[in-house]
């Protein structure tokens, strides 16, 4: 599955950039995803593989640490994204005649900055609360990768400050991206069912079918184990769906459903065998 993740993600990112038909708002966002699915994939999975093969692992502190960094990190970013391209999706279908003037290559350079500028913040706030928390015991982690709730049951300080802050920071991160999101499909539902024909429906529709069906996926494992906290091994395993799973199928969702895509790779892989 990693190895799978890791090859569908780097060949969305090549086929989007070989291919001067794809050079378009919504693609130029897919990579940013990709390139995000791979460095929260590499985060999370190799670790949980040694435990496996292991049947346990000792990791230091501050290896713990910089992997829940990088945890948040990829997770903030596409939580970010996902609204950036959501955005995308409405302009495209409830504004089209004003899209390409909307959606320029300025504005997704700054809306892509944006994300990461924010992501950038949230991460180093928590990181430097996070290092300021005494690690006295117990050391042992209930979890297959260092997250946050199982770092701080790990910490003899005083947690309720952090776990404040952390509250705090979700909210530009997951709820407020969410309502955006929710938002923005609304208009784009409305919009479709205004249109006469069906097949026209049905064509309009499909161009935002890929980005709603990567959304539901990731948020709402998001969304179930965040609202219901005290869960178990059941938290673990939706843990284990959205930083597994979802960035597995999020390539095969847009590759498969995608005719421009697949296109793009048939000749991609045709220029290659004439190569070779």
């Amino acid at each position: 599955m990693y190895s799978m993740t890791i090859c569908g993600n780097l060949l969305i990112i090549l086929v989007v950039s070989s291919s001067r038909s794809l050079h378009s708002p919504m693609y130029f966002f897919l990579t940013q995803l990709s390139f995000t699915d791979i460095l929260l994939s590499t985060t999370i999975v190799p670790n949980m593989l040694h435990i496996v093969l292991c049947e346990g692992s000792y990791v230091s502190l501050i290896t713990c640490l910089i992997q829940y960094y990088f945890f948040i990190a990829s997770e903030s970013l596409e939580c970010l994204l996902l609204t950036v391209m959501s955005y995308d999706r409405y302009q495209a279908i409830c504004n089209p005649l004003h899209y390409n003037m909307v959606m320029d290559l300025t504005f997704c350079l700054k809306a892509v900055l944006l994300c990461w500028v924010m992501m950038i913040a949230v991460t180093l706030t928590l990181s430097v609360t996070m290092s300021h928390l005494w690690f006295c015991g117990p050391n042992v982690i209930d979890h297959f990768f260092c997250d946050f709730d199982p770092l701080l049951e790990l910490s003899c300080s005083d947690t309720l400050f952090i776990k404040i802050e952390g509250m705090i920071l979700a909210v530009p991160i997951v709820p407020c991206p969410f309502i955006v999101i929710l938002v923005s499909y609304m208009y784009i539902i409305i919009t479709i069912l205004k249109i006469p024909s069906v097949t026209g429906r049905q064509k309009t529709f499909s161009t935002c079918s890929s980005h709603l069906a990567v959304v539901s996926l990731y948020y709402g494992s998001l969304i179930i184990m965040y609202l219901f906290p005290n869960m178990g091994n059941v938290k673990k395993i939706l843990s284990l769906f959205y930083t597994v799973v979802t960035p597995l199928l999020n390539p095969m969702i847009y590759s498969l459903s995608n005719r421009d895509i697949k296109q793009a790779f048939r000749k991609l892989s045709s220029k290659m065998l004439a190569v070779l």
